[in-house]
């Protein structure tokens, strides 16, 4: 029971005007994230399947993370990393067609299951519960905003 209560799992499902390879070779490109992603405050190559990443969303903590590549699938549509830092575990997009046949959109599918390590992060993980996931969830809103937008070419609309 102690481990589960450090575990979250998250799910969030962005639909976008974009072609489908639009949105995977955005997403791919994890050093721009900054760039359209407001909370994703830094990220740094380590090599070509390495990275670390300095998060910040409504709540006053950063989050560090490191990020290896474990699935590059353009074909299907899937990337899919190991997560190491202050949370641990791992992090997969899977971008396809929109649901419309003929929207020209599509659909990317953010999944995450880690564990947190940050100690302070650790003591309120049960307290604090919902205003973690409710501080992913806006900082998901806020991603799927701002990735439209920069494929788009809108990024300046704010």
């Amino acid at each position: 029971m102690t481990a589960r209560r450090h575990r979250f799992a998250f799910r969030s499902v962005w639909r976008l005007r974009a072609a489908p390879e639009a949105v995977y070779a955005a997403l791919e490109r994890g050093g721009e994230y900054p760039l359209w992603w407001p909370q994703v405050r830094e990220v740094r190559a380590l090599d070509g399947t390495s990275g670390t990443a300095r998060i910040r969303s409504v709540l006053p903590f950063d989050l560090l993370i490191t990020g290896r590549a474990r699935r590059h699938e353009p074909a299907a549509g899937v990337l899919e990393m190991e997560i190491t830092g202050d949370v641990e575990g791992w992090a997969r997009w899977t971008v396809a067609g929109g649901a419309a046949p003929h929207s020209g959109g599509a659909v990317a599918v953010y999944e995450q299951q880690v564990e947190v390590r940050k100690r302070l992060l650790r003591r309120f993980a049960v307290p604090a519960r919902p205003l973690f996931r409710a501080n992913h969830a806006l900082m998901m809103r806020a991603g799927r905003r701002g990735l439209e937008r920069w494929l788009q070419g809108r990024l300046d609309d704010d």
